[in-house]
This record gives structure tokens, sequence and C-alpha cells, in this order.
């Protein structure tokens, strides 16, 4: 008898990193989370299901990582960056044991256990995958082991977007990418920082007041049944996130919205949005923290791999966290084996705290619920390097011993057990304070008047060019112009602005992207395309590669008409 739903889901993105720097912000950052994370995620996924055992993952990859990982460039990178590895950790190999060193003899043993590691990957991903990851995914999708959710062609952050155009385009392009890609159209989508805002009223240039729809309209509008959102939009009260957060790039403080009443809601259920037959899953704020908070989470226990420290001369990760407050230089070594057995520790402990969450609402309520969780991708294997094989771990445990949690994917899950009212969640993310402030604020507030200046462009442009032109240069040159707009409104830059995590690196990006698209842009005004600098442009950013500029044709005024809703029976 089932005790209730589990939907786990993993949200896959990294920045548009092609040919822009390699480390330590480029092409590296994508390598290491193939090698750490998407790799082994596809090998858990098809090693379960030689076991017998069906992973239902919800594994959302955004439209941008999905066009990296399928790119012929980036993936012989891949291939040079693991055999740079095998040589470095070969090094150590020979230099260990040293007498001079302290426990070499560990170390020799940690350089053969990467060794083997770094030669399995390899093995993996020319071998078993072909070097496309997405052929894979795109398998184990079409046999029911997991679902492939899409989101915003470049993750850009949809509230802020100053016309509908360019917020239809983002989820258009996107949507048309994953049904290229993965061979459907995806069902539900990760709102790129789940961030969200209501419809609104605005008084137009005619001076009229005019009604601008709220995002789930033009989710639906792209045939996107579902997305996530943070557990506080539902529940009320105040985001996790709001306090100060001390990282290793500087001092960042914050500013808290004042507690929400609480709403009366929880996040056990689905629920439709007012505006559009579109559904609304918030993430269980209990069965998450358990595992993202690096201080009360598993992640954090001092026997797993430290993130922050590497060999000097291999780069390789030979030590562990010890404790949260150990400094760097006096880290233990790592220990695969010990940390093998707190993975089993935790994903028993897991799956027991999924189970009594379940069991609990289901006699508290006499009804079932679901427990929904959601989590960037990265955190598993790359930031926690077992992490992986806890995924597993908890998976294999479910179906051998809890059958009552019935482990489903979000599309299943909405389809199977459809929302029965609705609601109005607020404007909101899942960002440091739950609201829009990393995005936005005084170190960032200069690219927003750049970005909404370039979709007014994007958008007068295509409205000139209304019909495809003959002339195949201009139509090369409309096209990347779009891919351009596209990628300017990447949600990273302004986030790793923010953060100081790659302050100069992620300024300059987006300066790129917007000089790209002017001088694109001055190109076509002035009749006068110089086709040997497009040819180069073209060359680095090849994103999307059959991509429609008329995808930004100017929307009537009112943005997106409102649509009839066709509310579902319980709805009504």
């Amino acid at each position: 008898m089932s005790v209730g739903q589990f939907v786990f889901m993993l949200h896959s993105h990294l920045p548009y990193y092609r040919k822009a720097g390699m480390w330590p912000f480029g092409e590296e950052n994508l390598y290491e989370c193939m090698a750490e994370t998407y790799v082994p995620l596809l090998n858990a996924i098809s090693e379960l299901y030689d076991e017998g055992i069906k992973a239902k993952l919800t594994v959302g990859i955004t439209p941008i990582l999905a066009e990296q990982l399928n790119d012929e460039h980036l993936q012989n990178g891949f291939v040079k960056y693991i055999d740079a590895q095998i040589t470095a950790v070969s090094k150590d190999l020979e230099r260990y044991p040293d007498p001079k060193v302290a426990h070499s003899q560990h170390l020799k043993y940690l350089a053969k256990y990467y060794f083997d590691l770094w030669n399995k990957l390899r093995d993996d991903f020319v071998n078993k995958y072909e070097k496309n990851l997405i052929k894979y995914f795109k398998k184990y999708q079409d046999l029911g082991c997991i679902e492939i959710t899409t989101s915003g062609a470049t993750h850009g952050f949809s509230p802020l977007l100053a016309t509908d155009s360019n917020l239809n385009a983002q989820f258009k392009v996107g949507q048309d990418t994953t049904e290229r890609l993965f061979g459907k159209k995806a069902m539900g989508a990760w709102l790129p920082e789940c961030a969200y805002r209501q419809g609104y009223e605005y008084v137009g240039k005619d001076g009229q007041k005019h009604w601008r729809p709220a995002i789930e309209v033009t989710l639906q509008n792209n045939d996107i049944h579902y997305f996530f959102t943070d557990s506080h939009v539902i529940e009320g009260g105040n985001s996790i996130g709001n306090r100060r957060v001390i990282g290793v790039y500087g001092n960042i403080e914050y500013i808290p919205l004042p507690d929400r009443p609480k709403t009366g809601y929880d996040t056990y259920s689905a629920y439709w949005l007012p505006d559009a037959q579109v559904a609304v899953m918030g993430r269980n704020d209990r069965a998450s923290y358990q595992v993202w908070s690096a201080a009360d989470g598993y992640p954090g226990d001092g026997c797993f791999r430290e993130f922050h420290k590497r060999d000097d001369k291999s780069g390789m990760h030979y030590w562990r966290i010890t404790s949260p407050t150990t400094d760097l230089g006096d880290k233990m070594l790592y220990d695969p084996v010990l940390a093998m057995n707190k993975i089993n520790e935790n994903s028993d402990h897991y799956t027991t705290l999924i189970y009594h969450l379940l069991n609990d609402y289901k006699l508290a309520n006499n009804k079932e619920g679901l427990v929904m969780v959601s989590f960037d991708t990265e955190l598993y294997g790359h930031w926690w390097f077992e992490g992986i094989e806890f995924i597993k771990q908890v998976i294999k445990k479910f179906n051998q011993y809890l059958p009552e949690v019935e482990r489903m994917t979000a599309g299943e899950y909405v389809t199977k057990y459809p929302p029965k009212e609705a609601i109005q969640i607020p404007e909101s993310s899942w960002g440091q304070g739950g609201h829009f402030y990393v995005w936005q604020n005084h170190l960032t507030e200069w690219m927003w008047p750049i970005i909404h200046s370039c979709e007014k462009r994007m958008c007068e442009i295509v409205d000139a060019h209304s019909e495809i032109p003959d002339d195949k240069l201009l139509h090369r040159a409309l096209n990347q112009l779009a891919r351009e707009n596209l990628l300017l409104q990447s949600s990273d830059w302004p986030f790793l602005i923010t953060t100081w995590q790659a302050k100069d690196y992620a300024t300059d990006r987006f300066n790129e992207h917007v000089d790209r698209f002017s001088l694109i842009a001055d190109m076509i005004e002035s009749g006068n395309i110089d086709d040997a600098k497009l040819k180069e442009i073209e060359s680095i950013d090849n994103c999307f590669p059959v991509i429609d500029y008329r995808v930004y044709q100017s929307i009537t005024e009112g943005v997106i008409p409102q649509q009839e809703k066709k509310l579902a029976p319980l709805y009504q």
C-alpha cells in the first residue's frame, strides 16, 4: 500500500563556456562537471537499469548546457582534459611512495585510485557513450528511466526581461532545442533561478491600461505543463537563504524581505496557477535541506572528499573535509572506503526520512502526499564527490525495502495526480532572500538597461525583416543576432558578479556578447555585413544551429494575449 509519492528532481545547468577561456573560468568548468557529475550520473542510471530498476529521476538539462554536451569541439576537448588528468596522476604514481613525505604510501594508494577512475571515465565516455552524452540521456528517457525537462534557452532571468517577445523567445528556443536533441518536447520546465512573477497591469504608449500576463502563460504557449518553486513560495514565511553569506570571494549582505504570513498551503501536492493550466510544485524543505546544507546536511561530513584542496603538482583531491573548521593545511587524507560506508549510512537515513515524512502526512491528513526535492545536479559528484553514489543507493533502497514510496518523475506525478486547487504565488526566486536581489542590485544595475535596450533593438530589426530574406548573408546575420541576444541575457552573468565568484570573467562575457550583438545589429542596419567577421562570431557562438530569428517578432501590445483558461474539472 502506497504511503505517498516521491519526486527527485535534478537541475543541470552551466553557462556558455565554449571557446570562452579555459581555467579558472571557461571550458574546464564544463569538463569538471562532465567528469564528476554527468558521466557518473549516466553510469548510475544505466547500472540501475541493468539491475532491473528504473531510476525515475526528473533530469533538467538546460538547452544551453545540452548544446554544449552535443558540441564536437567540447566533446573532443573533454577527451584531451581526461588525458591530461591521466598524465598528471601517472606522475604521482611515480613519485610515491616517497620517504620524505608523510603518509606517502596512502598517497600512492590514492594516486592509483584516481588513475583507475580517470581511465574508466575515458573508456565510458569514448566507448560506452560514444562521446555523446545527450544520445544516452535520450536513450534512458525513451526507456522510461528518466524524464528530461527544459528551461529558458540560456537561463535568462525571466521576470526582469522587459518584453514578452523576449520572454517567449527564451522558452520557445529552449523547448525547440529540447525537442531537437531529445526527440520530444519536455512536459515540464525549470524556471531559471526559480524566478517567478505574476501578471500585472501597466500603462502603454497609447496611455491606455494593458495587462502583462504571468509567466505561466508563456509556459503554456510553449506546451510546458509544470514547473518547480521553493518551499517558502508555497508555504509563506521566509526563505532559508535570508542570512549573511560569507564566501571565499567576499562578504555579501543580502537584504531579506519581511516574513510573509503563512499561507496555509504546504508542498505535499501540486497546484494550478491562476492564469493558465500550468502546475507548480514546491520542494520539500525538510527533505531538501538534509542534503544541500553543507553545515547540517550529509555533504559536510568530515569523511567526504574536500573540494577546495588539490595536490600542488597533479591537481588531484587527496584530502577529506576532516571538519568544517579545519584549515586546508591540516586536512586529513581521503579514505574512499570510509566515505562509501558513510554513504551507506546516509542513504539509509534519507530513505527512512522520506518514508516517515510521507507516512506521517498520510496519517495526519488521511490522504497521500508528495515529497518533491530539487537540487543543482552539479552538487552531486562535483561539489559532493560521493553524491552520485548516494543517489544510486537511495533509489536501490527504495526499490528493495520501501516499495510503499511511489517513486515517480514530475510529469508522471502531475499526470496521475493532477492538482485539485489553484493558488497565486508571489514574485520570488530560490536565491538568497527569496527575491530578485542576487540578480538586480547595486553591482548589477548597470546591466539591465543594456539588456532591455538589446531586447527592443532585436524586436525592431526582426520586425523590419518579417520575411526570411533571400540574401543568405543577411539571414545568417539575423540568426546570429538572435543567438547573441539570448546569450547576453544569461542569468549567470549577474549572479557571478554579485557573488564575486567570477566577477571580472562574468563582466567580460556579458560585454562580449553585447558587443557582438551591437556589431551585428550595426551591420544589418547599415546593409554592410562583413562575412569574415560574421563567420568568426559564428565559429565561437554556434549554439542553437536551427534558430529562426523570427521568434522575436513583436507581440501586439498587451504583450501575449491572455488565453481562455482551460481549467481541469477539479479546479472549476
